[in-house]
């Protein structure tokens, strides 16, 4: 049984011997059929190989080549800029020498003709240098003096000035103070209500009555706590009267509106300018004249609501005409000549705010205009001296209207400049192009220009406003502000029909 066993063993060694010398003989085979392919594959990527490393190999022997290059340069820049350098710091040394060398010799030169520029100037005057010396510094003294003196005087004469302007402006803020309650009186009037009801109505919603009634009439309306009464407050007397008489027919009619407000005013102005007439009519028939020219004797009236100095212009002009003709007959002359021309010499203050230049030229070419005599006209124009008076009518009228402006307590100045002051602040505005209306009011501190709005636009009536208060600064003397307002206000109106 073991030689049995032993005999399978050794058959099945043999057997695995045997295999594994096949399989080696084919796995010979095949390796020895495999070789050329491997080899060929070898030898291209060695060939490849090769090839690269001669590249980097004059790659790198460019970049060398290059690198030395650079440094040759930079070495080369750096010997150029230092011998650039140090031929700078040479000039500038020769120049700093050359520079002392002359400030040197310009110094010794100084010195030399200095000396001798004393010499001879001692040579030729006669004197030694410490006389001149003496001389030259008591001229500066004599021009120093002198200069301050100059300045001391020009000092002293602005501070006169500036101290008369600073009295001045002091003493007629005083004096306007002083004389606001004449002032009142004259440029005031007073419109007694049935009841304090309608001070709401004449206000109206949120203010459009009062507005509407100060813009077309021009009078400030002024309502307070004063039982049943409003103030009108104006420094035309034509114009305030005016005012008064439309719040009176608004107050007894009780309608009360802007388009109502427009219409009354139309039929008061109306009815002033007949009462004028009436008036003129009436002084006429004082006076003892007669034929006298319609226009003539509409001015005239105008005249009882104006005032020259606080006097009554037409009650004025009726006293000189009295006072003329009784020193005419005192003289032996007739006194109709005398009185007429003494009674129109004022006659041109009834157009002072719309015409310009002087009543006295005003009255003259209205009267010639109007047919009076040479007498009349020459004596209206020379009562104020603006032409020399060359006959005795014309003597006999500055003398009457003298004496009757002087008496006491005939005239008053205050209220006049501010009238005046009043007029010419509604002058400088009227005059600006696109303008309709201009009221001074508030006593002044405000002045209204009413535009016409297509030709004055937002921008044109600030710059209006602005132009108009500047000039206002610039010409007029006032106590406190004047506030300029431009109005701009467009309308469209239709009919129902």
């Amino acid at each position: 049984m073991t030689s049995v066993l032993l005999g399978v063993a050794v058959a099945l060694l043999v057997v695995l011997v045997v295999a594994v010398l096949v399989l080696l003989r084919i796995m010979l085979r095949r390796s020895t059929e495999a070789d050329p392919e491997l080899k060929r594959l070898r030898d291209r990527a060695d060939a490849e190989l090769e090839q690269r490393q001669v590249a980097v190999a004059e790659r790198e022997h460019h970049v060398a080549l290059e690198r030395d290059r650079l440094a040759v340069e930079a070495a080369r820049q750096g010997t150029e800029r230092s011998r650039q350098a140090s031929d700078a710091a040479r000039h500038q040394d020769e120049l700093a020498a050359a520079r002392r060398h002359l400030e040197t010799e310009l110094a010794a030169a100084r010195e030399r003709a200095e000396a001798e520029g004393l010499a001879l100037l001692e040579s030729t005057a006669a004197l030694s240098r410490a006389d001149a010396r003496e001389q030259v510094v008591a001229r500066v003294v004599r021009d120093a003096e002198r200069q301050a003196a100059l300045t001391v005087r020009d000092l002293e004469a602005r501070a006169h000035e500036q101290g008369e302007q600073r009295a001045r402006v002091i003493v007629a803020d005083a004096v306007q103070r002083v004389a606001s309650a004449q002032t009142s009186e004259s440029v005031v009037t007073v419109l007694q209500l049935p009841s304090d009801d309608l001070k709401g109505r004449i206000i109206g919603r949120e203010g459009r009555n009062i507005r509407a009634y100060e813009q077309v009439t021009g009078v400030n309306l002024v309502i307070d706590d004063t039982p049943e009464a409003v103030l009108l407050s104006c420094f035309d007397p034509v114009r305030r009267e005016v005012g008064r008489l439309t719040l009176e027919k608004l107050v007894l009619d009780g309608r009360i509106s802007p388009p109502r407000i427009e219409e009354v005013y139309e039929q008061a102005r109306a009815e002033v300018l007949a009462g004028s007439t009436r008036a003129g009519e009436e002084a006429l028939l004082a006076v003892g004249l007669s034929d006298m020219h319609p226009e003539l004797v509409d001015l005239l009236g105008r005249l009882r609501l104006r005032t020259s100095y606080g006097q009554n212009v037409l009650g004025h002009l009726i006293e000189t005409a009295h006072l003329a003709g009784m020193m005419a007959s005192e003289l032996g002359m007739d006194p109709t000549v005398t009185k007429r021309a003494a009674f129109l010499h004022d006659i041109g203050k009834a157009l002072t705010p719309e015409v310009p230049g002087s009543h006295a030229a005003i009255g003259a070419d209205l009267a010639r205009r109007l047919g009076e005599s040479v007498q009349v006209v020459h004596a209206i124009a020379a009562h104020h001296d603006e032409i020399r008076p060359e006959t005795i009518e014309a003597v006999l009228t500055q003398a009457s209207d003298s004496c009757s402006g002087s008496r006491p307590g005939a005239r008053r100045e205050s209220l006049e400049s501010y009238v005046q002051r009043l007029q010419r602040i509604e002058e400088i505005a009227a005059v600006r192009p696109g303008v309709e209306r201009v009221y001074a009011m508030q006593a002044g501190r405000e002045v209204r220009v009413m535009v016409v709005p297509d030709l004055v636009d937002d921008v044109a009536a600030l710059v209006l406003a602005r132009e108009v208060a500047r000039q206002i600064e610039d010409e007029l003397t006032y106590p406190g502000q004047i506030r300029v307002t431009v109005v701009r206000e467009s309308r469209a109106t239709e009919v129902a029909r």
